[in-house]
């Protein structure tokens, strides 16, 4: 099955259900299941912004399986909406380019399973789990 590598704290936000958009530089023509892997790195600035939430941050674990449901090119108006739809996610005034992955049926995966990420999109057997 794919699989996308996030630091912390984007793979709890995004197997929680806070985070609906994944940003990516490449165009993605792949719509379906994907699964969420937490990497070893942590976005320490994003960490602050989303301490009150009260997430769990593992790493080096599957966290989530998700449906990529689209894949939209960010532009200026994409930037005002997303910036509105959550800020503490997603900011209030950031500017982004590139692409983003609408994430739909969110199943977060509870594993204490330890796997290493890789860069990109990579696979592994849901025997691995």
């Amino acid at each position: 099955m794919r699989v996308i590598t996030l630091k912390q704290p984007w793979a709890s936000l995004v197997a929680n259900g806070y985070k609906i958009y994944e940003f990516r530089k490449m165009n993605y023509s792949y719509r379906g299941k994907i699964l969420i892997h937490a990497g070893k790195g942590i976005d320490k600035e994003a960490m602050n912004r989303v301490k009150k939430l009260n997430l769990e941050y593992p790493q080096s674990q599957i966290v989530a399986e998700v449906e990529i449901e689209d894949v939209i090119e960010v532009d200026e108006d994409f930037n005002k909406y997303i910036n509105n739809l959550n800020s503490i996610v997603y900011g209030k005034n950031k500017i982004r380019g590139g692409y983003a992955w609408k994430l739909k049926n969110i199943k977060r995966i509870e594993s204490s399973k330890k796997i290493n990420g890789k860069q990109g999109i990579w696979y592994i057997e849901l025997e691995q789990l």
